[in-house]
């Protein structure tokens, strides 16, 4: 029994979640708490007490879900292709690795919830269990893709190693900046470090190095909360931070006179930025310092 009623109420119920929320979506009642309709009854998507969870509802053996805790940087070990999920503790044979096992024997697609913060979670599915390692205890869980017209899409697994990469990376990209994006903006204040703007949905947390380079781990001292205007002008080095928190906008941006919006950039040369309440907190400015002299060199 694949249970595939059970996982296509499942995936359309995210569907309306996600379409809500966005990728991250909070547990409280009127979200993931809530469960989803299967035949008159509420089915729970996860379970907050373990990672590998499969409903009373299901027929078969194979779990629906598994989710990975907030507290680890990036949860599980990466591979190109997917994410190294481990077994319970215990026996092989206990319900959630059969569960796990069986998710694998039979090519079902499952939810991999990630936990970004204290309950919010962004849900990555479809997902495969594309191997079995039984003696290292692991299995590797992989995104798939959804496939057919909106209101017939069908769950499928990505073969092709090179696809399967890149559907991995663009996942991976995601979920990392939701993750990085629950620990910045809040030591911020939830507001633009530059701005002030206070409207969470237009907050971002902005890099100082880049997650794929040398320093770029992905902590609160790397980091910048950033609107998104001011998060794509960092990016772009139209304006910089120095080492001593200040706001730099490009020299060429400061000699045109283009209206309001362009004014909102100028009028923050020379004023610092706001700092997080703990200092342990505060932009690193060995990292500060790297990332200005890239400003300096295009400005």
């Amino acid at each position: 029994m694949r249970d595939d009623d059970v996982r296509s109420s499942c995936f359309a119920s995210l569907d309306v979640l996600s379409a809500r929320f966005g990728n991250e979506i909070p547990y409280r009642d009127d979200g993931l708490a809530k469960g989803f309709a299967f035949r008159g009854q509420r089915v729970p998507f996860l379970s907050t007490q373990k990672g590998i969870f499969r409903a009373a509802a299901q027929s078969g053996p194979a779990a629906l879900s598994i989710q990975t805790s907030w507290k680890s940087p990036y949860g599980d070990a990466e591979v190109e292709t997917g994410y190294l999920y481990a077994y319970r503790d215990g026996s092989i044979d206990q319900p959630d690795n059969r569960a796990l096992r069986a998710a694998f024997d039979l090519q079902v697609p499952i939810i991999h919830f990630v936990s970004t913060r204290p309950n919010f979670y962004n849900p990555i599915y479809p997902c495969f269990v594309s191997d079995d390692d039984s003696t290292s205890r692991f299995v590797l869980v992989s995104p798939g893709k959804m496939v057919g017209p909106l209101d017939e899409r069908e769950p499928v697994a990505v073969d092709d190693p090179i696809e399967r990469e890149y559907v991995f990376r663009a996942t991976r990209t995601r979920v990392h900046q939701a993750r990085f994006r629950a620990r910045v903006v809040p030591a911020y204040g939830e507001r633009c470090a530059i701005c002030r703007l206070k409207e969470t949905r237009l907050l971002d947390a902005a890099h100082i190095i880049g997650d794929l380079e040398e320093q770029g781990e992905p902590v609160i001292t790397n980091g910048v909360s950033l609107c998104s205007i001011h998060h794509r002008a960092f990016d772009h080095d139209l304006v910089g931070i120095t080492p001593d928190y200040q706001v730099r906008v490009a020299s060429r941006l400061l000699k045109e006179e283009d209206g309001p919006m362009l004014d909102l950039l100028k009028g923050f040369h020379g004023e610092p930025i706001v700092l997080p309440n703990r200092p342990s907190w505060h932009p690193d400015r060995s990292r500060l310092e790297r990332r200005y002299a890239r400003f300096v060199s295009t400005d």
